[in-house]
């Protein structure tokens, strides 16, 4: 078995792959900031490390224990105000942190031999239209493109010291308990749920299911390298996801976010949501990764279900 290092392991995706990965015998160490909450979550099953994502500490020493690293803390970006303090935030907590792990690993005697560290669609910027997207696409404009690529050459950086690095390019997880439909799902269950904007952007989703599935082929596939995209082989518009979901909870969906009220309640932040990416999982495709929730209907019932 492996010994993996998770930062960012008491989120919405972290935690769900850290326990996947004790339950396949892994020895798993998560690095956070609050080393209580780590232990509330997972009890004795992990070793708990405190961290700072700013301050690099003695970080040398626990990127030589570890065989892979799988680097998933940072502040949330898509749906927020991005006023310029929330930039800077959203930056230092991203690309500084991943540089602080990267020196760490040319620092170590003992290299470890993956980093797997989180990326976004946003790389992609704005991409509604044309030919679907994959991970030899160029990257796009504003300030989550931007920041998506700086994130990725500070993660990049570690191949210099023989580490095989593979950045995910995370879609919208679907799962219960967290991520877009902890928002969305008490709405909708009121009735209080609509499109947003005309509803024709595409929303590049993917089950939890197949985020920890997807990330445990990145790990153990090691002809995976560089971008990989982490979402459904199946598209849908905004307006499918509203109708799905709707169907699922078994209520109306008549509503609607008018783009102008979203964009003056978030300014540049509605930008994603209004927009979109039109982005395909090639990499995952040509490793015959199978997709345990290809269909949207399926996911968002199969979390539903397990929200109740």
């Amino acid at each position: 078995m492996t010994n993996v290092l998770v930062t960012g392991g008491t989120g919405f995706i972290g935690s769900r792959l850290v326990t996947a990965l004790n339950e396949q015998g892994h020895f798993v160490s998560v690095m956070g900031r609050d080393e209580r909450r780590i232990r509330e979550r997972f009890g004795g099953a992990v070793r708990c490390l405190q961290w700072d994502p700013l301050e690099s500490g003695n970080w040398t020493t626990e990127m030589g224990r570890h065989s892979v690293i799988i680097h998933l803390a940072g502040e949330p970006a898509v749906g927020r105000r991005l006023n310029e303090g929330v930039r800077q935030l959203v930056r230092n907590s991203r690309v500084r942190s991943t540089r602080r792990i990267v020196d760490a690993i040319g620092q170590a005697e003992h290299k470890p031999e993956t980093l797997l560290c989180a990326s976004a669609v946003g790389f992609y910027g704005a991409h509604s239209e044309g030919a679907p997207l994959n991970e030899s696409s160029p990257g796009g404009k504003g300030f989550l493109a931007e920041l998506c690529h700086e994130w990725e050459e500070a993660a990049m950086r570690a191949e210099l010291f023989g580490v095989r690095v593979v950045l995910l390019r995370f879609g919208i997880a679907i799962g219960e308990n967290g991520g877009v439909l902890a928002r969305l799902l008490p709405l909708f269950k009121l009735g209080f749920g609509g499109r947003i904007g005309n509803g024709r952007q595409p929303m590049p989703w993917i089950a939890i299911d197949d985020v920890v599935g997807a990330i445990q082929c990145c790990m153990s596939h090691q002809t995976l390298r560089g971008p990989v995209n982490l979402v459904s082989p199946t598209p849908a518009s905004n307006a499918q996801f509203t109708h799905e979901l709707a169907s699922v909870v078994h209520r109306p969906a008549l509503l609607q976010v008018p783009a102008f009220a979203l964009r003056l309640a978030l300014g540049d932040g509605a930008n994603t949501l209004l927009e979109g990416q039109n982005v395909e999982p090639a990499a995952l495709l040509r490793e015959n990764y199978e997709f345990k929730y290809p269909n949207l209907n399926q996911a968002l019932t199969a979390a539903v279900a397990k929200s109740m």
